[in-house]
């Protein structure tokens, strides 16, 4: 091998399935491993042999637990990988809660489609089942934020703060006298319950998240716009509905929750939150005070406004109960879990309001309220949506457009070449044309499966070349 290289091998003409290979004299290692979510044809991604063999592979880093980024884990870990898997010590205790849930909810639907006979497939069988995932929990290996790590022959890793969500992280890989830093996914310096991202430090190449890559955030007030829509369906007698992700995004919701209740400007309705999984990250959260901007006393009130519910009978007696109250639950973008209960009861009435609170990857139901359906197709019926749908965009946890240009252009030295991933198409070639004209930096969307390699030189100079791919190919 002439030198390092990275193959993307997901993540690289869509927003999920991040999978990014570094490979060095004969060294493999893999940055993420999620799942394909989102259009059929994405998600029979995950049914395919993985690119290369998974025992060839030496380590996997994870940047953070959502499973866009560590879901095919324990499929990996089936088909043969037995190396370590690195992570922080937040991203390691999370990681336990979401894959779990993630096997049951695949083995709960399998179970679902053979006994009602809504599946094509005569025996349908879920990807990877809670089996797999208890043997892929012990190959997790807790690395601190900062602290540097041999992971392979000749390759070293580091991780820095990345916001987003609790210890979600920055990878910055040493490979071959180069540094590769993988952003995963950047959260927001002004976010109300995580602390901001690191700054970019001079790398040799950097991979880009672009979720929000072709948009600014609303600037209005995501904590007034919650309360607006609650008091609004309260005084018809209805039921909000807000899908949120298990991690991250059900702790923001449950903050504005409580700080519109300590203001006086929430109505004396019930608020459900019904997921398992947020309960048990509750007191993750607590143990790790660093990485949030809560004190302990405002993280316990926020988590005690909510009636958490936790078994599945109590959450069908929630289906029978009808409004006034708030239901939280997963999955924010309407994949699964017990939101669809809910959907499918409440989803049908116009007294009822449905809030989004975060990315709707395209392919996905709440994609498709998002652009205005109100026709989904759930265990194998169409249910008809009448309920009003609310989308608070400005309570993302990611990075948008313009953040991200303004985090990139504090680094004292440009990368020699940037890669754009992890967004749909619009949106990764709409943050590509900004880099490349607003910095003047190499810079490429790349393609399923595309592959380059690396080589340590000095920094490009500021000014690029006219002629874009010829500019980066002679920095790569």
């Amino acid at each position: 091998m002439t030198g390092p290289r990275i193959a993307f091998l997901g993540a690289a003409d869509t927003v999920t399935g991040s999978r990014h290979l570094i490979e060095a004299d004969g060294a493999r290692v893999l940055v993420d491993c999620g799942l394909f979510q989102g259009y059929k044809v994405l998600r029979e991604r995950n049914r395919r042999p993985f690119p290369v063999d998974p025992s060839s592979i030496d380590a996997v880093v994870v940047t953070h637990a959502h499973l866009d980024h560590s879901g095919y884990l324990p499929a990996l870990v089936r088909d043969g990988f037995a190396g370590r898997i690195i992570a922080t010590p937040g991203t390691t205790e999370l990681a336990r809660i979401l894959l779990a849930d993630s096997a049951y909810l695949m083995e709960e639907q399998a179970r679902h489609a053979a006994r009602h006979h809504w599946s094509r497939h005569a025996d349908p069988t879920p990807l990877y089942t809670s089996e797999d995932v208890r043997r892929t929990m012990p190959r997790f290996e807790a690395l601190d934020f900062h602290e540097t790590r041999r992971i392979a022959p000749g390759v070293d890793v580091r991780l820095v703060h990345a916001g987003h969500i609790l210890g979600a992280a920055q990878a910055r890989v040493e490979v071959g006298g180069a540094t590769v830093h993988v952003t995963g996914d950047l959260g927001r310096h002004d976010d109300p319950l995580m602390r901001p991202p690191d700054e970019l430090e001079p790398c040799d190449v950097l991979v880009t998240e672009s979720t929000y890559g072709d948009r600014a955030h609303p600037d209005d007030d995501p904590e007034g716009a919650l309360g607006d829509v609650i008091r609004r369906v309260a005084r018809k007698g209805g039921v909000v509905l807000i899908p949120s992700f298990a991690v991250g995004r059900t702790e923001t919701v449950l903050l504005h929750l409580s700080r519109l209740a300590d203001r006086g400007e929430l109505p004396d309705i019930p608020v459900y939150l019904n997921s398992p999984m947020a309960v048990d990250a509750a007191e993750i959260y607590e143990g790790h005070p660093e990485e949030h901007r809560l004190d302990r006393d405002e993280l316990r009130r926020m988590y005690a406004l909510a009636r958490r519910v936790t078994s599945v009978d109590d959450s069908k007696l929630l289906n029978l109960r009808g409004g006034p109250m708030v239901i939280v639950s997963a999955s924010g973008m309407l994949t699964g879990g017990r939101i669809l209960h809910h959907l499918q009861a409440y989803g049908p009435d116009p007294h009822n309001a449905i809030v989004l609170t975060g990315f709707q990857a395209g392919g996905t139901r709440g994609a498709a309220l998002q652009s205005g359906e109100r026709m989904l197709r759930m265990f194998g019926q169409e249910v008809p949506i009448r309920a009003e749908v609310v989308e608070i965009e400005s309570m993302s946890a990611h990075a948008d457009a313009d953040e991200l240009i303004a985090w990139m252009g504090r680094t004292p030295e440009p990368p020699r070449a940037t890669w754009v991933v992890h967004g749909e198409a619009r949106a990764a070639d709409t943050l590509r044309r900004r880099i490349r004209n607003e910095l003047g930096w190499n810079v490429r969307v790349p393609e399923q499966g595309e592959r380059a390699t690396i080589e340590a030189r000095a920094p490009a100079p500021a000014s690029a070349p006219r002629d874009e791919v010829a500019a980066f190919d002679a920095a790569i």
